[in-house]
Formats: C-alpha cells, structure tokens, sequence
C-alpha cells in the first residue's frame, strides 16, 4: 500500500499530500503520524496541500482529525498551500514553519 512521506525538520513534522486521498491512505497516514508524534515528541505538524487541486469534504475532515489527533499528542498543527480560491489565506511552507514556532516558543524570529 502506498505511504505519505513524513519528515521530520527538527522538532516539527512535515507532511506533504501529493496524491489524491482514499479511506485507506487517510487512515494509514493518521496512524504513520501519531506514531511519528510520539517517537520524536514532535511538537508541531506541517501538512502541506499545495500540490491539491481541490480540497474536498473528505480531505478537510481528514486534516480536522489529524489535527485533533495531535493535539491530544500535544503537537500544533499548521495547513499550508491552500489555495487562495479555496482559502482567504495562503501560507507556505516558510510561514507555516515560523507559526508553529511563534505558536510553540513564542518568538518569529526561528530561535529555540
């Protein structure tokens, strides 16, 4: 079955979505990402849909669970690339990064 890559940048976790999304991929990528959450005790997640060209009811409930799923782990999530036709804001992945860490740390300066 294929997997959506996770990488890790720091203390955060990024996630790229670049293929459409089914049932078992949504699934197996909340599990992949917990999993990951706890081994590295992330504390922010990245999931980058800019490669999407349309964000639908299904992947918008699926990045709400995920979101809700880390924040149990006690991880901040942060959606980029969304596009602007979909979204009044855009971020990218540079902005996301600088929220999760202004969010985290309190400082937009990249610090730890």
């Amino acid at each position: 079955m294929d997997r959506i890559p996770i990488l890790r940048m720091s203390e955060f976790l990024l996630v790229t979505i670049q293929v459409d999304m089914h049932d078992r991929l949504a699934m197996a990528l909340q599990e992949d990402l917990t999993d990951q959450i706890v081994r590295h005790r992330s504390h922010g997640v990245l999931i980058d849909i800019s490669t999407l060209e349309v964000v639908d009811s299904f992947i918008g409930r699926m990045i709400g669970n995920i979101a809700g799923m880390s924040r149990i782990l006690d991880a901040e999530t942060v959606v980029v690339g969304m596009r602007p036709a979909v979204a009044i804001t855009a971020l990218d992945v540079d902005k996301g990064m600088q929220l999760l860490r202004t969010s985290l740390h309190g400082t937009s300066n990249g610090a730890s």
